[in-house]
C-alpha cells in the first residue's frame, strides 16, 4: 500500500506538473492512485502561485500583479499543458466537425480562433477574481488561489471515475480514463470539500467556509458538463479533455469565490 501510495504522488506530479519527479510505474494501478493523489498536486501548485502572490504584495507591487502571478504560476508548474488542453478542446468543440476530425484538428500543434478566445476570457477572469480577493486581504487572495488549483485537480479525480471511456487508444487521457471508481470519487470529493470548507472557517468564518464549499462544488458542476458535452462529442475524454475540465474548474471556483 506504501509503494502504490509513493506511484501514485509520483505519478500525479510527475504528469500534472513540472516539479521534477520521476514516474517509476504507468500501469492501471498507478493512474487509479495518481488521479486519486490529483489534488495533492493541485494543492502544491496553488501552494506556490499563493506564495508568490504575498510576497509580490509584501514588495508593495499591489494586488493586480499579485492576481497575475497567482494565474501565471500555475501555468508555468503545468507548462502550460492545462491552458493547452482548453485551447485544443474549445477548437474541437468550436469546429462543428463529426468526432474524427474533431479529433484531428485537437491533435494539432496550433491553436485556432476558438482557443485564442476561449484562453483570452479565461485568464481575464482569473486575473480580475484574484485581483478582487488579493484586494481584499493577502489571506483571501491566497486562499483562493490555492483552493481553485485544488478544485482543478479534483475535477481531474472525478473526470477518471469509471464509466468515462477514452475517446483514443493512447495518450494520458486513455491511461486514466475509467480508473477511479465512483464511489472513491464520491469520498475524495467530500474529503477535499470539507478540508477547504475547515480551512476557510478557521479562517475568516462560517460563511467563509459555506462559500468555499459551494467554489469548490460549482467548479465540479462545471467542469463535470463539460466532460459530459466532450464526451458526446467525441466519444471519450482525451489529454485535452482533462486540461479543458481542470482550467474550466478553477476559473469557476474563482469566480463562486468573488461572487457575495
Amino acid at each position: 500500500m506504501t509503494s502504490l501510495l509513493s506511484d501514485g504522488i509520483r505519478f500525479a506530479f510527475g504528469t500534472l506538473t513540472v516539479l521534477p519527479v520521476r514516474v517509476t510505474r504507468w500501469d492501471r494501478e498507478a493512474a487509479r492512485a495518481g488521479m486519486l493523489c490529483a489534488p495533492l498536486a493541485g494543492l502544491v501548485v496553488g501552494l506556490c502561485a499563493a506564495a508568490l502572490g504575498c510576497v509580490l504584495l509584501l514588495l508593495g507591487s499591489g494586488p493586480l500583479l499579485a492576481a497575475v502571478a497567482g494565474a501565471a504560476v500555475p501555468a508555468a508548474l503545468t507548462r502550460g499543458l492545462h491552458l493547452d488542453g482548453l485551447a485544443d478542446t474549445a477548437d474541437g468543440l468550436g469546429s462543428g466537425k463529426p468526432a474524427e476530425e474533431a479529433l484531428r484538428i485537437m491533435k494539432q500543434s496550433d491553436i485556432g480562433p476558438f482557443g485564442v478566445i476561449t484562453l483570452l476570457f479565461v485568464l481575464l477572469a482569473q486575473v480580475a477574481v484574484l485581483f478582487e480577493l488579493y484586494a481584499a486581504g493577502w489571506a483571501h487572495g491566497a486562499v483562493g488561489a490555492a483552493v481553485s488549483a485544488v478544485a482543478a485537480r479534483l475535477a481531474l479525480t472525478l473526470a477518471s471515475r469509471t464509466g468515462v471511456p477514452p475517446a483514443r487508444p493512447d495518450g494520458l487521457g486513455a491511461a486514466v480514463a475509467g480508473t477511479v471508481s465512483v464511489r472513491t470519487a464520491v469520498a475524495v470529493t467530500v474529503l477535499v470539500t470539507a478540508t477547504c470548507a475547515g480551512v476557510a472557517g478557521a479562517l475568516f468564518g462560517p460563511y467563509a467556509a459555506l462559500r468555499h464549499a459551494a467554489a469548490v462544488l460549482a467548479a465540479l458542476a462545471a467542469a463535470q458538463l463539460l466532460l459530459r458535452h466532450c464526451v458526446r462529442r467525441f466519444g471519450g475524454v482525451t489529454g485535452d479533455v482533462f486540461g479543458g475540465v481542470a482550467e474550466t474548474a478553477a476559473t469557476a471556483a474563482l469566480v463562486v469565490l468573488m461572487l457575495g
